[in-house]
């Protein structure tokens, strides 16, 4: 029998949110896989947990993988974390989950905090249907593309940042969307100097150029709204009908077929010639 990888949330910041499910999955384990081992030893500590810590992050070796597969393999259990947060969500856990999963391991999320959510649920912006898009390229053609989708897109979208980026991605965004469009700026979620900052676009960028950021950031931007329902062209035949039933002649008929259609003058005067 194979041990279990249990994929587990835990706190952005304030230790209180980790839930006790989660503390106790902790120290019931044999080793925990984490983003940053210098990070969760403090974490282990404080729920007395002498669970062997293994380095699995986005640079890792092969060799890393391995050594959590194997002990799967020879039955122990073994937790994932992240830095903050839940594990695969913007972070390279998804290659463990997917290398377990493809080896018959049992996959057992302990669910908890993520900034996503939780930036959602005070920004203030809609968030029954959302775009995530995690950390946006640093520049280049895929980075163009993706603020365009924000943009285009019709729902909220929730973006990462490091800090000392957020004003140039809030004046890219602001350069695609509009100055005017709505956002809202978290940072520090459920820490001692937690805000949360909401306006549009332009007085966000403004603001954050005046006064830099600090620690964790989520960007929520609001959604275009729905899209503009696109009419489709009348049926070229049934409309040069009705035209020629109102009396027009067939050059008239033909011409504000092609205008209104989109079919070329050639293809509506041959039409119009054999009604």
């Amino acid at each position: 029998m194979s041990g279990t990888l249990y994929v587990v949330a835990t706190p952005l910041g304030n230790l209180d949110d980790l839930s006790p499910r989660a503390a106790e999955t902790l120290r019931g384990v044999a080793a925990v896989a984490a983003e940053d081992t210098r990070h969760t030893k403090t974490l282990l500590a404080h729920v007395g947990s002498r669970a062997d810590l293994l380095s699995v992050h986005a640079h890792s070796p092969a060799a890393a993988l391995r050594r959590v597969l194997h002990l799967l393999g020879s039955g122990k259990d073994v937790a994932l974390v992240t830095d903050a947060g839940t594990p695969s969500v913007s972070d390279p856990g998804a290659e463990l989950v997917a290398a377990a999963r493809a080896r018959d391991v049992p996959v057992v999320t302990v669910p908890g905090p993520t900034a996503v959510a939780a930036a959602l649920s005070v920004s203030g912006l809609a968030a029954d249907r959302y775009l995530f898009l995690g950390f946006l390229p640093r520049k280049g053609g895929e980075r163009r593309r993706l603020l365009d989708l924000v943009a285009e897109s019709e729902w909220t979208t929730v973006l990462f940042e490091a800090p000392l980026r957020v004003v140039d991605l809030l004046d890219d965004l602001a350069a695609a969307c509009g100055q005017e469009r709505r956002a809202a700026v978290a940072r520090e979620l459920t820490k001692v100097f937690e805000e949360t900052r909401s306006g549009t676009l332009a007085e966000l960028a403004g603001y954050y150029a005046r006064a830099p950021v600090r620690g964790e950031v989520t960007v929520v931007v609001a959604g275009a709204g729905r899209p503009a329902r696109e009419e489709r062209p009348p049926d070229p035949e049934e409309r040069a009908r009705a035209l020629l039933a109102q009396g027009m002649t067939r050059k008239d008929v033909a011409e504000r077929l092609a205008a209104e259609t989109g079919i070329t003058r050639n293809t509506a005067y041959r039409l119009v010639n054999e009604l």
